[in-house]
């Protein structure tokens, strides 16, 4: 690569039990604490084989990223395997576009979060709970990587263990037949107001446009790439846990709301998680889940910092960003990628003060989000489909191939097909549909300027050059051990 030899780099501090939990706190995110209200409310429980759906799809994009990742260990992230299969327009559009999805969805943190510290404190400003995320973030992510890993950790664990108790607690509603409002607690309620598919199939179908961003931070696992420790073995089990994780995180929770108050009990303006333990009578239980709630916004946000700085860090490595971003502090973290990425979530405070409620100021800006997001899964999928053309002898050689790499990548593809088309069904995530294509054309012009300028030619053929040179290592590698497995049968 292009930086100096002697400067300092990424520093793989990141353990097994950071990535894992990191991992899981990227699955669980304020789109489950806080859109499950909105997808009940429109999908009934037919919401349950939306979350399985949705989960079964971006399996596959994960095992695609992994196996990518681990085809060369000097990738840094998914940009990094974008750029080198694809092509240097494939970096530039998929890192600056995690770069934007993950200030949307921080944003969307800081609005989501303004409204839980309501909850205590009706008559604050809402600018004062704002500016203060925005500060605890900085905090969190400057002293070190190891710092980050341990936050994240932290605060992965606390949204772990309030699904369980929700669980739990459900459970035992249900076990004992708790009643409310002449309702008894049963799952016979998944099916006895009007059926699994209450709303009927454009219910179902409004169900994905809401429920995709509850996903988004799925792949966040690989922009801890160059930091983990040991990531040939610690990626593949983080994204191997991914099925059982949305199972029981996702899928185990809604039927458990769904079970204990009939989906028709449920408000598209109120987390479902505070309400059904507000419902059991658990003294204070209800502003533990909210402080538990505003965690899991403060939690994605966090990890959305972290991501977008190491993601601009890997840009202007490879000149695609401005050289001070590609700048490590003597803690071995990207301080200005940092400090540039903070700056941008303060649209969050301005979007408080937009006309309308919250809720309109969520949808849009998750809607976008999500759009974003879907182009990036797209990017690895599609960059996964051409190193299986172009790179046969490293896929062979693979220890974590991903299952059905043949078909599956073209059938996530047409999937995200149909979630762009339900996005156009309804007015309020048609308009982000409409918006959203103003990034790309932004970045197009940016790129255009951009290989027009003889410095980052430069650069560009510099690290072109050196993924050649990394590439060409590790063919004669694998030649060589192919030479002496035959020497020893022979």
């Amino acid at each position: 690569m292009s930086e100096d030899p002697h400067a300092p780099h990424l520093e793989r501090a990141l353990s097994n039990r950071h990535i894992q939990l990191i991992a899981i706190g990227g699955a669980i995110g304020t789109g489950l604490f806080m859109g499950s209200g909105k997808t009940i409310a429109v999908a009934g429980p037919s919401v349950i084989f939306v979350y399985m759906i949705i989960g079964f799809m971006l399996f596959f994009v994960m095992r695609a990223m992994g196996e990518l990742l681990l085809s060369n260990t000097r990738y840094k992230n998914f940009s990094d395997f974008a750029g080198d299969i694809l092509g240097p327009w494939a970096a530039f559009f998929t890192g600056w576009t995690y770069w934007f999805c993950w200030v949307v969805t921080g944003i969307a943190d800081v609005v989501a979060i303004a409204h839980y510290v309501s909850y205590w404190w009706a008559d604050l400003p809402l600018w004062i709970p704002a500016i203060a995320c925005i500060l605890l973030l900085l905090a969190l992510n400057l002293p070190s990587v190891k710092a980050f890993g341990e936050t994240e950790f932290w605060f992965a664990l606390i949204k772990i263990v309030a699904i369980l108790a929700l669980i739990v607690v459900g459970l035992g509603m249900i076990i004992t037949g708790f009643e409310s409002d002449g309702t008894r607690a049963a799952f016979s309620n998944l099916w006895t107001e009007g059926g699994m598919f209450p709303t009927g199939f454009m219910g179902f179908v409004a169900g994905f446009q809401i429920a995709v961003f509850a996903f988004v931070g799925i792949e966040l696992v690989g922009t801890t790439a160059a930091e983990a420790k040991d990531p040939e073995k610690n990626l593949p089990r983080a994204v191997n846990s991914i099925p059982v994780r949305i199972l029981l995180f996702y899928v185990g929770a809604l039927i458990i709301l769904m079970a204990v108050k009939p989906w028709t009990a449920y408000s598209a303006e109120e987390s479902p998680f505070v309400g059904m333990f507000a419902l059991a009578g658990l003294v204070g239980a209800a502003g533990v889940v909210n402080f538990i709630v505003l965690t899991s916004a403060t939690s994605s946000a966090n990890s959305g910092i972290y991501s977008t700085s190491r993601m601009i860090y890997g840009l202007a490595q490879e000149g695609d960003a401005p050289r001070a971003f590609g700048r490590l502090s003597s803690r071995k973290v990207p301080k200005n990628a940092l400090l540039f990425s903070c700056m941008f979530l303060l649209a969050g405070v301005a979007l408080l003060y937009a006309e309308g409620g919250v809720a309109e100021a969520f949808t849009l800006v998750t809607s976008v989000s999500a759009l974003c997001f879907m182009f990036v899964w797209s990017i690895i999928l599609i960059s996964y489909v051409v190193y299986r053309h172009r790179r046969p002898q490293l896929h062979a050689v693979s220890a974590f191939k991903m299952p059905g790499g043949t078909f599956m990548p073209y059938v996530v593809l047409a999937f995200f097909a149909f979630i762009i088309w339900a996005l156009t069904t309804q007015a309020d995530t048609l308009a982000a549909l409409v918006v959203t294509p103003l990034w790309f054309v932004a970045l197009g012009i940016g790129y255009l300027v951009l290989r027009r300028n003889p410095e980052h030619a430069a650069t560009r053929a510099l690290h072109e050059a050196q993924v050649r040179r990394e590439l060409e290592e590790r063919d004669a590698y694998l030649e060589d051990q192919e030479l002496r497995e035959f020497t020893y049968v022979s």
